[in-house]
């Protein structure tokens, strides 16, 4: 499991989107991305976080930021959940886990007495330059936006 840390380079990734277009770390460059995992479309938490995000996305966007939501969904699944949710950012499929692992989010996870792999709900804000600026490990789900802007101190 990759252990990165604020002020690191941000792995390169490239991955494809819920239309089967390839998004990298390249496409992204000079512009700052808000660059989220989350374990599964249509579950209560994802859901709440997409919508939080998407119901902030122009004040985002306004602030000069892109989102992207990364989980190991297929691309017929994020189109499902974008549709229903009116999501107006890319969604990466990852059914190999190759963005997961080298982020570090894909790991031992354990509810109900049970242990399994999933992924660790994590926010990765990267700058313009490529820098991992911060890490959200604790991610408030149906507040995400105001948590992210309170800690750049943009809010």
């Amino acid at each position: 499991m990759t252990h990165l840390k604020e002020g690191d380079k941000a792995p390169i990734f490239k991955g494809l989107d819920q239309d089967d277009k390839e998004l990298s770390l390249d496409s992204f460059k000079g512009k700052k991305l808000i660059l989220y995992f989350y374990p599964k479309d249509n579950t209560a938490g994802c859901t709440a976080e997409a919508c939080n995000l998407n119901d902030n996305y122009s004040h985002l966007t306004s602030l000069g930021f892109e989102v992207v939501g990364v989980s190991p969904d297929d691309a017929s699944k994020h189109q499902k959940f974008i549709a229903k949710n009116n999501l107006a950012f890319n969604l990466i499929a990852d059914t190999e886990h190759e963005i997961l692992n080298a982020y570090g989010v894909w790991g031992e996870k354990k509810m109900y007495g049970r242990t399994y792999m999933g992924v660790n709900r994590t926010t990765f804000i990267i700058n313009s330059e490529g820098v991992i600026e911060k890490i959200f490990k604790k991610v408030k789900t149906k507040e995400h936006t105001k948590q992210i802007l309170d800690e750049l101190n943009l809010s």
